[in-house]
């Protein structure tokens, strides 16, 4: 009997988990559809090298959508439980707390094993390759794809346009070029006519430019025009990486130590380490106490069923993520430890938890969803009698 109703939550908990996963994931992927969508039709990057790209991004997604999927799961799994008196059937069979959380206890530190795994592996592992492999499509592209009466903004720290391009023979006229990689000292280029010659694999690009003219300001109010009849502008398009170097978040487990370790690093480079070294694992450890609120809450929808369980799941998610935020400013400001405060979330939805399971275990209602469900009574009656009049 046992191990049948242990097979029986765990299925009901898991078809909704994967479900959940499937629309979080996606919803997290609409945020980048956009750019991605612009990558494939403005800049021609193969459609293969951006499934590429959300390869590599899915870790990131992961680590936020597996305990968010798990915690509606147990909610709408137990609410279903609950709505449909099974619950109460179960109970009256002899079926105590203890055996309705252990299956979900099992699925959450499986979720949590999966996640840990994910945050101390696969994160920096899809950060850093999806910076990387990012680097290498746009300086490809940047050195291969001209166009037309178009400002071109891919090459690091200038702005090119271009009247006339012939992609046979790579002959450029009507050319403007805007260069700022001297901030002190930006210039605007004007030419008549050019060839432009890439090298994709030195991640160079060369302008040649022919009759024209550079225009520079210096000192205040100063103006300098030069006249040329040939000028060689050369464009390193490896410049572009300095301005995305890797942090913390790219990091492996084995870095995060070493830097936290090394005094040579200034304090608050320090501190971020240790937040975010905290982190890897306080946010995994959500899989754990979720389990502990999802399952008596779940219980407590007796009538409101999926509906109620999904609308307490939201609320309970985003007042997770509103104390995490809120853990990780306290971190950054020292006003507490760093570890008490990356792990106040789980501290406090812990210490939720266990009143919950004490509420239920004693079969006492929650008096916040008691005083939600009079009030929902209250309305009810109120439009029903302002209908009747």
């Amino acid at each position: 009997m046992t191990s049948i109703l242990f097979r029986y939550i765990f299925k009901e908990t898991a078809v909704p988990f994967v479900l959940g996963m499937a629309v979080f994931t996606f919803v997290l992927l609409m945020g980048r559809l956009l750019k991605l969508a612009e990558m494939v039709f403005a800049k021609g990057v193969p459609f293969l090298d951006v499934c590429r790209l959300i390869l590599y991004m899915l870790p990131s997604f992961l680590l936020v959508a597996i305990p968010m999927a798990f915690l509606l799961a147990v909610l709408l799994s137990f609410g279903r439980l609950s709505a449909d008196s099974e619950v109460t059937a179960m109970k009256a069979g002899g079926v105590g707390l203890g055996s309705l959380l252990t299956p979900v206890f099992t699925f959450a530190v499986l979720a949590y094993l999966v996640t840990t795994f994910i945050t101390v592996y696969a994160l920096p592992w899809g950060n850093t390759s999806f910076k990387r492999f990012l680097y290498e499509v746009i300086e490809s592209r940047a050195a291969t794809t001209i166009k037309e009466k178009v400002f071109i903004d891919d090459f690091p720290g200038l702005v090119v346009y271009i009247d006339d391009y012939d992609q046979a023979s790579h002959q450029i006229s009507g050319i403007l070029v805007h260069d700022e990689r001297n901030p002190d000292e930006p210039m605007t280029i004007f030419a008549s006519t050019g060839i432009i010659a890439a090298a994709p694999e030195e991640k160079n690009v060369r302008l040649h430019l022919v009759n024209g003219s550079i225009h520079r300001g210096i000192d205040p109010g100063g103006y300098r025009l030069v006249e040329f009849r040939s000028y060689d502008l050369h464009v390193d398009l490896r410049q572009n990486a300095k301005k995305n170097q890797f942090d913390e978040q790219d990091m492996t487990l084995k870095q995060l130590i070493a830097s936290r370790g090394n005094r040579q690093n200034n304090e608050k480079f320090r501190r971020d380490i240790s937040i975010e070294l905290h982190k890897r694992f306080a946010l995994p450890f959500a899989c754990i106490v979720f389990a502990m609120v999802g399952v008596p809450l779940g219980i407590q929808n007796q009538r409101s069923g999926r509906a109620g369980g999904f609308s307490a799941g939201i609320i309970i998610l985003m007042l997770y993520y509103v104390v995490m935020s809120a853990g990780k400013t306290i971190a950054e400001k020292e006003i507490l430890p760093i570890p008490l405060a990356v792990w106040l979330p789980n501290v406090f939805f812990t210490a939720f938890g266990v009143y919950l399971l004490r509420l239920a275990a004693t079969e006492r209602p929650f008096p916040l969803i008691e005083r939600g469900r009079t009030l929902i009574g209250e309305a009810r009656e109120w439009l029903h009698r302002r209908k009747a009049a």
